[in-house]
C-alpha cells in the first residue's frame, strides 16, 4: 500500500508488479506512455453470454528425454552398428510421429475457434450467441440445459427459460439439497464444498417462478423444471455453493483506514503469488482450487503455470520463503484482455492441490448479477505492494480503506481522461496519500454487504502511487462473473 502523495502530474505508467528488480524474472518492457482511451462500450445482455473456452498450458507438459545407453564389453561389427542405428532412428521417428499425432488429435478435438464454444465432449462448436437462445444447437442439448445463476446479495437461484427468454427464481416447493448440488456443479463448483440451500421470502416482486415437476420421472434436472405463476411456499431458493465471504476474526476496520499491517484471519482470501521465490502479484481465493488475479501478471513469459507458487494464510513474505506453497496447474487469461489498454485485466489460476480452509484461509464471494453497490461504496484493498513509489515489496500484508470513485469523475480530463472503461473500477482518494502500488497487482478490492464480503475488483494499474488525481484502477469483477463461472465449469 502506498501512503505518500506525489506531484499532481502523470508519473510513469506502470503495471502493479513486484518491484524487486534484482530477482525479477525477465519480462517485456512496458510502454511508459499513458495509453489511449478504449472506446468500445460494454453492455451486458439480458440473455446470458458465455465466453469461448480458453485453452491454457498445464503444469505438466509432455517432455521426451532421449538418453544413449552405454555398451561396455560388447563389440559390434560395422554392419550391425549401422542396422541398429537405422532401426533406432526409425523407432524414434515413429514414436515422435505417434506423439505428434496424439497431441494434434487432442488439440483438434478440444479446440474451437475464438468465436465458438465446445458442446461438452461431442467436439461440436457453436456460437456463444446460440447458448440459451431457446434452440438446441448441441447434439445433446447442452447449450439449453444448464442455464443457471445466483442473483443478488441473497444468492437467489435463478434458471433461464429459453422458451420465455427470461430468468426466473426457483420456487422452494419440493426443493432439496440434492437439486442444489446439481445447480452448483453446473456453475463450476465442487459438490464436496456445498454449503447450504434454503427458502427465503421473495422480495423481488417476481410473479412467475420455475418449479419442480416431481412426476417427470428419471430425467435431467432441468427437464423437471417448468414455469408457473404459483409458488405455494411463497419462498424462493437461496443457494450457497460455498461458504464464502465470511471472516472468522472480526475485522478491525477502524484501525486499517489509512493503511496499516493486517492481522491474522482479517483478509483470509488474500494470496501471494511467487515466481522463483519472489512475490510478483496478489490474488483472491474463490474456491479451494481457483484464484482470481490480473491478466497482466501472467503475460508472456510468465504465462506458464510451472513458474508460479501460491501462498495462503501467511502474513509475512519472510515466512513464505521457508514454505512450500501451492503449485499452479492452469492459467486462464480473459480472451479479450488488451495489454495496451489493460481492458479486461483478469485471469484465473487453478491449483494442483486444493486449499484446506481454516480461520486464516477462506474464499471471498464473487459478485452476483443484481448486486447494487453505491457510487462511492466503501471498499478495502490489501497486498504486499511497495509502501512508496518505486519501493520494494512489503514484508507484511497491508490493508487500507478506499472508496469507489464514480466513473465520470475518474474519466474527467483532470484524472484519467476517458481511459477508464466499464470493465474497470477506480477506487481511492483524488487527494492521493492512500493507494495500491507495485506488487499489489491481482490482489483484491472487496466490500462488505449483507454481512458478506464480496470481490468487487482486482488490482490492475495506476499512474504512479498515491498521487493527486491518480487513483488506483481495478478490474471490474461484476463484469467478469459469468466468464469465471464458465471457465470453472469447463476446466473442472
Amino acid at each position: 500500500m502506498a501512503l505518500n502523495s506525489g506531484p499532481p502530474a502523470f508519473g510513469p505508467y506502470y503495471e502493479n508488479h513486484g518491484y524487486q528488480l534484482d530477482n525479477y524474472p525477465p519480462r517485456h518492457l512496458v510502454n511508459s506512455n499513458a495509453y489511449v482511451p478504449y472506446s468500445a462500450p460494454y453492455s451486458p445482455s439480458a440473455v446470458p453470454q458465455y465466453i469461448p473456452r480458453v485453452h491454457t498450458h498445464t503444469s505438466t507438459p509432455a517432455e521426451v528425454h532421449l538418453r544413449q545407453k552405454s555398451s561396455s564389453g560388447t563389440i559390434f561389427t560395422s554392419r550391425t552398428k549401422k542396422i541398429i542405428c537405422v532401426a533406432m532412428s526409425i523407432g524414434v521417428i515413429l514414436i515422435g510421429a505417434v506423439i505428434a499425432a496424439i497431441f494434434l488429435w487432442k488439440f483438434v478435438k478440444n479446440s474451437c475457434p475464438n468465436s465458438g464454444i465446445e458442446c461438452g465432449t461431442s467436439g461440436t462448436c457453436i456460437s456463444p450467441a446460440n447458448w440459451c437462445d431457446g434452440i438446441s444447437h448441441c447434439p445433446s442439448g447442452e447449450d439449453e440445459n444448464h442455464c443457471v445463476r445466483l442473483y443478488g446479495p441473497k444468492f437467489i437461484l435463478q434458471v433461464y427459460s429459453s422458451h420465455n427468454k427470461s430468468w426466473y427464481p426457483v420456487c422452494q416447493d419440493d426443493w432439496t439439497d440434492y437439486y442444489g448440488k446439481i445447480a452448483c456443479k453446473d456453475l463450476g463448483y465442487n459438490m464436496n464444498n456445498f454449503h447450504s440451500c434454503q427458502g427465503i421470502t421473495d422480495d423481488s416482486g417476481a410473479t412467475s417462478y420455475m418449479k419442480l415437476n416431481l412426476s417427470a420421472g428419471n430425467v435431467d434436472f432441468y427437464e423437471k423444471l417448468y414455469n408457473s405463476n404459483v409458488c405455494l411456499s411463497k419462498a424462493v431458493v437461496s443457494l450457497r455453493c460455498i461458504e464464502c465471504g465470511t471472516v472468522m476474526k472480526s475485522n478491525q476496520l477502524n484501525r486499517i483506514v489509512g493503511g496499516t499491517n493486517a492481522a491474522p484471519g482479517e483478509w483470509p482470501w488474500q494470496v501471494s503469488l511467487h515466481v522463483q521465490g519472489v512475490h510478483v502479484c496478489g490474488g483472491s481465493i474463490i474456491t479451494p482450487e481457483w484464484i482470481v488475479t490480473a491478466a497482466h501478471c501472467v503475460e508472456e513469459p510468465l504465462n506458464n503455470p510451472r513458474y508460479w507458487t501460491a501462498f495462503a494464510g501467511i502474513l509475512r513474505q519472510s515466512v513464505m520463503f521457508y514454505g512450500t506453497g501451492y503449485k499452479v496447474q492452469k492459467i486462464i487469461s480473459h480472451p479479450n484482455y488488451d495489454s495496451k489498454t489493460k481492458n479486461n485485466d483478469v485471469a484465473l489460476m487453478k491449483l494442483q492441490t486444493p486449499l484446506a480452509f481454516n480461520e486464516k484461509i477462506r474464499p471471498v464471494c464473487l459478485p452476483n448479477p443484481g448486486m447494487m453497490f453505491e457510487p462511492t461504496q466503501t471498499c478495502w484493498i490489501s497486498g504486499w505492494g511497495a509502501t512508496h513509489e518505486k519501493g520494494k515489496t512489503s514484508d507484511i500484508l497491508n490493508a487500507a480503506m478506499v472508496p469507489i470513485i464514480e466513473p465520470w469523475k475518474c474519466n474527467s480530463r483532470y484524472v484519467y481522461n476517458n481511459m477508464i472503461t466499464s470493465s474497470m473500477i477506480c477506487a481511492g482518494f483524488l487527494r492521493g496519500k492512500i493507494d495500491s502500488c507495485q506488487g499489489d497487482s491481482g490482489g483484491p478490492l472487496v466490500t462488505e454487504k449483507n454481512s458478506v464480503w464480496w470481490l468487487v475488483g482486482d488490482t490492475s494499474w495506476g499512474s504512479g502511487c498515491a498521487k493527486i488525481n491518480r487513483p488506483g484502477v481495478y478490474g471490474n469483477l461484476t463484469v467478469f462473473t459469468d466468464w469465471i463461472y464458465q471457465q470453472m465449469q469447463a476446466n473442472r
